[in-house]
């Protein structure tokens, strides 16, 4: 049974970092393209960044660049997202999923994506 898991949200104040993990298990991470989203709420999901099983490039959403960064360690089948100068509007749940249908990544598009985890809160505010 394939299944990922989120951790690392938190509250915290706005110029913070957080580090988000996306732990998978039941296939082999290698094989495939991982990536992030977020929900805030009232709004649809937002695909926020991914990483590529093919070559290991990757992809920021706009409102990201310059400050998140997301890496992957296959040996440990985590995937991982470093968030850095935390704005208020950042806050949202925060979901990782395999590309089902690409080794590359070229943008978060949702519905390339299953295997949800249940997300991991992130909340900055002052």
């Amino acid at each position: 049974q394939v299944q990922f898991v989120e951790s690392g949200g938190g509250l915290v104040q706005p110029g913070s970092s957080l580090r988000l993990s996306c732990t998978a298990s039941g296939l082999t991470l290698d094989d495939y393209t991982i990536g992030w989203f977020r929900q805030a709420p009232g709004k649809e999901r937002e695909g926020v960044s991914c990483v590529s099983a093919a070559d290991h490039s990757t992809y920021y959403g706009n409102s990201v660049k310059g400050r998140f960064y997301i890496s992957r360690d296959n040996a440990e089948s985590t995937v991982y997202l470093q968030m850095n100068s935390l704005k208020p509007e950042d806050t949202a749940v925060y979901f990782c999923a395999a590309n089902l249908m690409s080794r590359l990544c070229t943008g978060a598009r949702e519905y390339e994506y299953d295997y949800w985890g249940q997300g991991t809160q992130v909340t900055v505010a002052s």
